[in-house]
């Protein structure tokens, strides 16, 4: 998942014990036609149970999101029926099960589905994992939301029966078995397999593109059709055929979707912008409103981490995560590979590859080092991760993509110089495939010692001190083996922000209005314009702006450019006032990172252009 960030949806098993096979898949029929009260209708066919009782459960959790979301909570009129039509006996332990008597004469279950887009504003549900429902016009089917599954029955095959207006077309990696053009019809071989294989119905909005073998499929909902897959294409394709290069032989999936659903930030639609991956696709939420450029920076350095999860947790993963439990989830110890490592990758790539300069890498480096500080350096990295959903380690989470990327640099860093650069955490990571792959996880107790065994032992040694010790990692000393020393940057700020996090605008919560915060010091910016503490800002180059996109505008800023053209109508005192100019970034110092010397250039290059 990635919130402006990431995460992983990669679960492969659960057990079955309690039931005979009849031969039969789990069929599910799911109406997008008859939507009733914004209300999508789900019928599951029964296979035979040898008990008297069973339980249908809704996802509590999903990999990736490490949040514990009651997808339960959702679904309405929930009964069950024997094969004469006759209405069994339910009830509800807790938000996410439903326990049905008299389960040897169970034929069919049916409830209500309703969506979370329309209400995040009371629930917080990460918009990429979450469901939209808007008739005739687009489905998000996360299929945790939709389609659940039998105590004990998580093996048995699915078959999905999807029917949808003719105007509507499914993106998916699943492949469609039924011809026409209102009926899709899906087979997965489990439970886990089907809800790691979201999709997304709108008018066909698309493009395809083979890399290495490699099919990629980018679909896009915008709502006010401002962007279309033709616009992203062109960048996306070059990130993932750098992405492809940057990997080399690993190659995980045949098929990969891109799912880009645009909102339009009004209170019934999605506002947790990011993404979520599965093992063949990622979902992603954005503002429609967010200008071209900004938009594929953003999707650049999202989606490229979400791709990466082929990786890891796609091809390495812990028991944890191959046999886990939607309800009573057991935590893996080693968040600092799935998401640090993936985190990483994205960002080495693209330097590796040519997208970005030296000095861009080490100023993310150097950004992720400072954010990192915000939290407990000492906390115990593995610990963190196996109780991810308690305090205090919860709060911790974001450290994943901060830290969790800082680990796997040290590393990456550590193999380079013992290997007098000829390998690196890539070929660690390749080599971990071939020794486990997607259908053989590790022990979590083991990885370290497999890593050692694979690496060298003082990589061992720094898992041991800065993984699952307590010890801060010694950055600089590190740099300082590819001849990289600290230094203080200059870089172009914010307008509205100060350093890059304080925030020099507020809302006025009676008129949704923003404002200057009145008493700060105005910036070059500001001053440049004439805009002062107390300022009411109305408008921006013709957009009006309030509370309600108060995020667009904050996006927009991120794309402007000394220099630009720029129109502000503001409201001081009463009065309503347009001032035109030019923008002024303030500059502001920062702690950053630059090689220095050729002592160590030939090792600095392994390391990031190997």
């Amino acid at each position: 998942m990635k919130k402006f960030i990431c995460t992983l949806s990669f679960v492969l098993t659960l057990s079955s014990t309690a039931f005979a096979q009849d031969g039969k898949d789990i069929k599910v029929a799911i109406d997008l036609k008859n939507v009733k009260d914004d209300k999508v209708s789900v019928v599951i066919n029964t296979p035979v149970f040898t008990t008297e009782t069973t339980t249908f459960f809704i996802p509590k959790i999903v990999p990736g999101t490490y949040s514990e979301d009651n997808y339960g909570k959702y679904i309405e009129e929930f009964k069950a029926f024997d094969k004469k039509g006759k209405e069994l006996k339910v009830t509800k332990p807790d938000d996410n099960s439903w326990k049905i008597e008299g389960a040897k004469k169970l034929a069919k279950v049916t409830y209500l589905v309703n969506d979370t887009y329309d209400i995040e504003g009371t629930h917080e549900i990460f918009s990429p994992a979450g469901t939209n429902i808007a008739a005739d016009k687009n489905f998000v089917l996360n299929i945790h939301g939709f389609v659940g599954y039998f105590q004990d029955m998580g093996e048995l095959p699915y078959e999905v029966t999807v029917t949808h207006p003719s105007s509507l077309w499914g993106a998916t990696s699943l492949v469609d078995t039924n011809a026409g053009n209102e009926i899709d019809v899906f087979k997965s071989p489990r439970y886990p397999d089907l809800v790691d294989h979201p999709i997304m119905y709108s008018k066909p909005d698309y493009t395809t593109f083979t890399v290495d073998g490699m099919e990629i499929l980018i679909a896009v909902y915008s709502p006010k059709g401002k962007i279309t897959a033709k616009d992203l294409t062109p960048e996306m394709e070059r990130m993932m055929r750098a992405q492809k290069k940057f990997l080399g032989p690993i190659n995980s999936t045949k098929k990969y979707s891109v799912l880009i659903y645009l909102t339009d930030g009004s209170k019934t639609d999605a506002h947790g912008y990011g993404a979520l991956e599965h093992t063949t696709s990622t979902t992603v939420v954005m503002p429609e409103d967010y200008p071209l450029e900004q938009l594929l920076s953003t999707l650049k350095d999202v989606v490229s981490h979400e791709f990466f999860h082929i990786v890891t947790p796609l091809s390495v993963h812990s028991k944890e995560i191959h046999f886990f439990n939607y309800n009573t989830p057991k935590m893996s110890e080693h968040l600092w590979m799935y998401e640090g490592v993936t985190e990483y990758f994205a960002n080495l790539f693209q330097v590796n590859q040519g997208l970005i300069d030296e000095d861009d890498f080490f100023r993310r480096i150097a950004e992720k080092i400072t954010q990192s500080r915000q939290f407990d350096d000492t906390m115990d990295f593995t610990n963190m991760s196996k109780n991810i959903l308690q305090q205090p380690y919860k709060e911790a989470y974001y450290n994943v993509y901060l830290k969790g990327a800082l680990i796997a640099m040290c590393i990456d860093i550590e193999i380079r110089e013992k290997s007098n650069g000829q390998k690196g955490i890539l070929h660690l990571m390749q080599d971990l495939s071939k020794e486990y792959g997607s259908n053989k996880p590790f022990n979590d107790e083991d990885l370290f010692a497999t890593i050692t065994r694979l690496s060298y032992p003082s990589v061992g040694e720094f898992l041991k001190t800065y993984v699952a010790g307590s010890t801060p990692i010694p950055y600089e000393n590190y740099f300082a083996k590819m001849g990289v020393t600290k230094t203080t940057l200059q870089t172009p700020g914010n307008p509205l922000l100060k350093n890059m996090q304080e925030p020099l605008i507020t809302v006025n919560p009676a008129t949704k209005e923003i404002v200057i915060i009145p008493g700060i010091e105005p910036n070059v910016f500001m001053t440049t314009l004439g805009l002062k503490g107390g300022d009411i800002i109305a408008a921006v180059n013709g957009t009006a702006y309030n509370l309600d996109n108060i995020y667009d505008l904050i996006g927009a800023t991120e794309t402007w450019k000394d220099g630009n053209d720029i129109t502000v109508t503001y409201k001081r005192e009463g009065a309503e006032k347009t001032v035109k100019g030019k923008i002024k970034l303030p500059v502001e110092n920062s702690e950053g990172y630059h090689a220095t010397g050729s002592a160590k250039a030939k090792l600095r290059e392994a390391w990031l252009k190997g």
